[in-house]
């Protein structure tokens, strides 16, 4: 071979491997929501849940994602746990996830929360999938005692894991009549919206990490 044609041969190894290299860069990341009815919209159209809404804030942010909605109205952290297999396929990027809320509502040991979360969390980073931890905090009917032993369930999986922590996903919301279903405890349209433009700057900062993993 000519050193003018091995150069072209060169030449063109380079710019395929550049091409490569640009695609996978811009490749679009696969999320999925897991969680329970906070995070699967009760009550409303799957355009309006956090998932999809959360998905649209991104995008509008130049992210090429999209976001999985693997919420279950009622679900527990045990629920959560016994299906995060089949519910987070082979090929997803990164998990956001929000469980606990009914954990509280039904009086749920916090330590048997704590142990679910951290054995979900556990078996995604067994798969290399990033998680972004949403919190939950007990409601104030549950008592003091009780809320101090829940409320600190996510910053301390949190630090254990190292992972970005969404301290309350209802921040904001569960204060304003306005932002809820009838019921006084689901966000509706309006609630899940600025749950979504609450919840950007940390997935925003979240999604570097979930590309680091991909390339």
């Amino acid at each position: 071979m000519s050193f003018k044609a091995a150069l072209l041969h060169f030449t063109v190894i380079l710019a395929g491997f550049f091409a490569f290299a640009a695609t996978a860069s811009a490749q679009s990341l696969t999320l999925v929501g897991l969680g329970d009815s906070l995070m699967a919209g009760y009550q409303l159209p799957q355009e309006d849940a956090l998932p999809a809404q959360l998905e649209r804030v991104l995008k509008s942010k130049g992210h090429d994602v999209t976001i999985v909605n693997a919420g279950v109205s009622g679900d527990t952290s045990s629920g959560g746990l016994s299906r995060v297999d089949w519910s987070v396929p082979d090929g997803t990027n990164g998990v956001i996830l929000e469980l606990g809320a009914n954990d509280a509502l039904r009086g749920v040991s916090p330590e048997k929360t704590e142990e679910n979360l951290d054995r979900i969390i556990t078996r995604l980073k067994e798969r290399n999938i990033p998680v972004l931890l949403v919190g939950m905090l007990a409601p104030p009917n549950m008592g003091g005692e009780y809320a101090q032993s829940f409320n600190a369930i996510y910053p301390r999986l949190a630090e254990k894991h190292d992972l970005p922590l969404y301290p309350f996903i209802l921040d904001g919301v569960i204060t304003e009549a306005g932002l809820l279903l009838e019921d006084g405890m689901h966000p509706n349209t309006k609630g899940l919206a600025l749950i979504a433009e609450r919840m950007l700057p940390i997935t925003e900062e979240w999604l570097k990490r979930v590309e680091d993993h991909t390339k």
